[in-house]
Parts: C-alpha cells; sequence; structure tokens
C-alpha cells in the first residue's frame, strides 16, 4: 500500500507540471526541478530506513553533485530548441550528454 501511495503522489507532481506546463512553461520548469521532489525521495527514504543517516547523506551528496549532469542535460536541450531542432534530436543529444556526465558523476562519487 505505501508503494501506492507514494506512486499516486509522485504522478500527482508531474500531472501538475504538466498541466501548469501549458499555460506557465517557466514557472513548470521552475516547479519540476525544485527541491520538492528530492525533498519526497528524502522522505520515502527515511520512512523505508528510518535512523540510517548514511543513506541520507549519500543520496543528499548525489543529488547535490548530480545537479551539474542535470545542468548539462537542460543546457543542451535549451540551445538544440534555439536551433529549432526536432524534439527527437533534442532528446537524444541532451540524454547522450547527461549519460556521459552521469557516468562521469558515478566514478567521482565512488
Amino acid at each position: 500500500m505505501r508503494f501506492v501511495i507514494k506512486l499516486f503522489i509522485s504522478l500527482c507532481i508531474i500531472t501538475l507540471c504538466t498541466q501548469i506546463g501549458r499555460k506557465l512553461p517557466t514557472l513548470a520548469g521552475l516547479i519540476a526541478v525544485m527541491p520538492l521532489t528530492g525533498l519526497i525521495v528524502l522522505i520515502w527514504l527515511y520512512l523505508d530506513n528510518p535512523g540510517d543517516f548514511n543513506l541520507m547523506t549519500d543520496y543528499t551528496k548525489g543529488a547535490l553533485w548530480g545537479i551539474v549532469p542535470t545542468i548539462l542535460f537542460f543546457l543542451v536541450a535549451f540551445l538544440c530548441f534555439q536551433r529549432r531542432l526536432s524534439l527527437w534530436i533534442v532528446l537524444c543529444a541532451s540524454f547522450a550528454v547527461w549519460i556521459v556526465a552521469a557516468f562521469i558523476h558515478q566514478l567521482l562519487l565512488k
């Protein structure tokens, strides 16, 4: 049952961002990347592993340094969209950069 609640809340946030994005895309972007997602994950991790502060510390460290690959993803997407490239090219290029950056992220955090 806990999994279903987690799934429902997460889906509600994604749906909210999508609905807001139709009228206010910059606000939807802000909501999508705000610490709300991180907050939800912290709560789920804590409820599933109460008192495991090593887990919480590792998660927050990964999230903090994970901002860099995410910034690169959105930077590439922004630049590609400015050049009027198709959605599929934008997504492929952005994810390719993100995957390389995420791989480096994981190497550096080990």
